[in-house]
């Protein structure tokens, strides 16, 4: 009996067995359908969002396209109406403003992210041109950024971005000095003027140098050539802006240690700047009329000013480059009196200096403030301090100097020759003379004229650039028809902005079209 109920107990468990199998086998199934079906349900929603995903990407690509389009064009709305009045509210000192300015740009343009001149969208057929020749380079605009923003030479390629066709950087002085002690910086906001004594801060003519030339070897980089071959023209672009179309500007100055009574001292300053800065320099600019450095301005005085400058130019044409520096003069516009401007013109001429930068700020105070422009108490007594003052009613002064610059530069051209050639007149006609005693058939005056108008070398006129007081596109026309061929600008880009240069060219464009209809 005991294995019966061993066999009766197997027997049950072992016909349970196919029932289990069959009640697992349904079970089973839908196990795979679910799978099967969770497994197309989520392909279609991982599609969708791979979908969503592309689209948002490629939306938010879109978008900051053009935020960064917008954001880096000078014509952006923010660069005039927020960037300028903020920094006057985050950094109450005007040297901190200055300073944060010059490192936020040469930091954008590392990355990229500067704010540049890009061509207008509108039509542009029938505009009047701006393009001038100067010192025989073609140049797009007649508009320049005045030395004093880019004291270092750090930012030159960013400004060149705001669309200027000159850029002057500096002073530089041979050996780093400190300048005056701060504050040396003020604002006059109800005047849009600025009064500074800086004094000519600067970190040395050695420093500068290794700073340009370093932008000069970055560039040969990217167009497979050395330095040598750069500077020496062979990129097809001058060798110190590295831009078509463009000048590169460096004003030279001397220490404030350096005894102005020593003119061989002095110009031992000038010349060892030349030495160090004129190969990156396509023009070369000696500061005589820094307001705030004791005694430079009494270089101005004809026979210091004309060693000095003679100095200069000898230098500069030692310079081992194919093409050489050109040097200009920057002048006060404080020895505005005749016989202190035919003084200047006369140095100018015996030297050999290839033109004039009329102007600079002023020590003055007297009718700076417009007619019926009120200012506060604050700005009253910012007025006082000492320095150089600059703003929009600089302008008429400018005017007036640049077209008496302009007319004693030229007078003293023609004089120069028409001495020249009589000299060479009466030598001919004592040549003459003493082979057939007399002249006879023609007055000694006709030959004169004669030999002038025909066989005269032509004088290469002086070239002027202005500064002073020009913020905007009326005010350049109004030097350049004085007879400048470079309106130059500071103040105005201080309290414009960015766009300022390019907002300057369209209203020129509109002022000129308007006189052509």
């Amino acid at each position: 009996m005991a294995p019966l109920r061993a066999i009766t107990r197997r027997a049950p468990s072992s016909a349970t067995t196919p029932i289990v199998a069959a009640r697992q086998t349904p079970r089973h199934l839908p196990r795979i359908s679910q799978r099967a079906a969770s497994t197309s349900s989520t392909t279609g929603p991982s599609a969708a969002s791979r979908a969503r995903t592309a689209v948002f990407i490629t939306g938010a690509a879109l978008s900051g396209a053009v935020v960064y389009i917008y954001a880096t064009d000078t014509r952006a709305f923010f660069h005039r109406y927020v960037v300028p009045p903020l920094l006057r509210f985050v950094y109450p000192d005007a040297e901190e403003a200055h300073n944060a300015a010059v490192s936020s740009m040469k930091n954008l343009y590392s990355l990229n992210l500067h704010p540049r001149e890009r061509a207008s969208m509108r039509n542009t057929n029938g505009d009047a041109d701006l393009s001038v020749s100067v010192f025989g380079t073609h140049l797009a605009n007649p508009i320049a950024i005045s030395a004093g923003l880019d004291k270092h030479a750090e930012i030159p390629d960013a400004l060149f971005a705001l669309g200027a066709s000159v850029v002057e950087v500096g002073g530089c002085t041979p050996r780093p000095q400190e300048g005056n002690p701060r504050p040396r910086m003020f604002r006059v906001p109800g005047l849009d003027g600025l009064i500074n004594r800086y004094g000519l801060n600067s970190r040395g003519a050695d420093n500068m140098a290794m700073r340009l030339r370093e932008r000069v070897r970055r560039f040969g980089k990217t167009v497979g050539l050395d330095e040598e071959s750069v500077l020496n023209g062979e990129a097809g672009v001058p060798p110190g802006s590295l831009l078509p179309g463009r000048m590169l500007l460096v004003q030279i100055a001397k220490n404030k240690e350096t005894d102005e009574s020593n003119v061989e001292a002095v110009a031992k300053d000038y010349v060892y700047c030349v030495q160090q800065l004129g190969r990156y320099a396509d023009v070369l600019v000696v500061n005589v009329s820094s307001p705030n450095t004791p005694g430079l301005r009494d270089l101005q005085a004809v026979e210091p000013l004309t060693k000095l400058l003679g100095a200069v130019v000898d230098e500069a044409r030692k310079t081992d480059r194919k093409v050489k520096p050109k040097v200009m003069v920057k002048v006060s516009p404080d020895e505005d009196e005749d016989g202190q401007m035919e003084g200047i013109v006369q140095a100018v001429w015996a030297s050999g200096v290839d033109g004039v930068i009329v102007g600079n700020t002023t020590k003055r105070r007297t009718g700076i403030i417009p007619p019926g422009v009120g200012i506060t108490p604050k700005e009253q007594m910012t007025l006082t301090e000492t320095g150089g003052y600059s703003g929009p009613m600089m302008l008429g002064r400018t005017v007036d100097l640049v077209k008496r610059y302009r007319k004693m530069l030229d007078g003293h051209s023609w004089r120069a020759l028409v001495q020249e050639q009589k000299l060479a007149d009466e030598a001919v006609d004592a040549s003459i003379a003493g082979i057939d005693d007399t002249i006879t058939g023609i007055p000694k005056e006709g030959l004169a004229t004669k030999s002038l108008t025909a066989t005269a070398p032509a004088t290469e006129q002086k070239v002027i650039f202005a500064t002073g007081g020009i913020t905007d596109g009326r005010d350049a026309l109004k030097v350049l028809n004085a007879g400048a061929s470079i309106a130059m600008v500071y103040t105005g880009l201080v309290y414009g902005g960015a766009g300022t240069i390019t907002r300057m060219k369209d209203e020129m464009k509109t002022e000129m079209n308007a006189s052509k209809a």
